[in-house]
């Protein structure tokens, strides 16, 4: 599938595009991409929260596939990260994946945290709600919205590769350092809509 290449020197043709002129659905089994590219080597934005407030994070690492028989994303966060708060009271998120184009905007969500202020009024990309009401990005090229099923902490004890208890007794020096998984159902999938 083509997708629509996005002037980011023209933003006010983006702006004036409503959410479904931008975007339509597909299911799971039409994600045209390589899941290790998606997770692994693509730039992806997690956000959680409504309109009136929300906030998003960068996405590092993760996977896609079937858990209680429904397609499932599951991702890595900080116990800290005041997304994962968003995320665990508003108990529905998305991740957005962008060309590589806007790296540097998509950076800055990594840069600070959104509590105690504002942040996403400082993104220099254009927040747009799905027809679900979640929050995402007009210049993503795919979009996943999903509901919450699981966060879990793993104890370091509960890894057996030895590549695995060095990573996470290295990651784990801190409480506010541990790894959180956050699984989540797909509710829905967006892609651009071509020219």
């Amino acid at each position: 599938m083509k997708l629509i290449p996005l002037n980011n020197t023209n933003p006010l043709n983006l702006n004036e595009m409503s959410f479904d002129q931008l975007f339509t659905q597909i299911s799971p089994e039409e994600i045209a991409d390589n899941v290790f590219t998606l997770v692994g080597k693509d730039f992806f934005v997690i956000t959680a929260g409504k309109k009136d407030y929300y906030n998003s994070m960068i996405g590092s690492g993760g996977g896609m596939g079937m858990l209680f028989m429904k397609p499932t994303t599951w991702c890595t966060l900080r116990s800290d990260r005041f997304t994962l708060e968003m995320i665990q009271k508003k108990q529905t998120y998305t991740i957005s994946y962008f060309p590589n184009e806007f790296k540097a905007k998509i950076l800055f969500l990594g840069s600070k945290s959104g509590r105690g202020n504002d942040k996403m009024k400082e993104v220099e990309l254009t927040s747009v709600q799905t027809l679900s009401g979640n929050m995402a990005f007009k210049e993503a090229r795919l979009i996943i919205e999903c509901k919450l099923t699981e966060i879990t902490t793993p104890n370091p004890t509960d890894f057996y590769s030895q590549e695995a208890k060095d990573y996470i007794n290295e990651a784990y020096k801190e409480a506010s350092d541990y790894r959180s998984y956050v699984f989540g159902e797909i509710t829905h999938i967006w892609i651009k809509n071509q020219k």
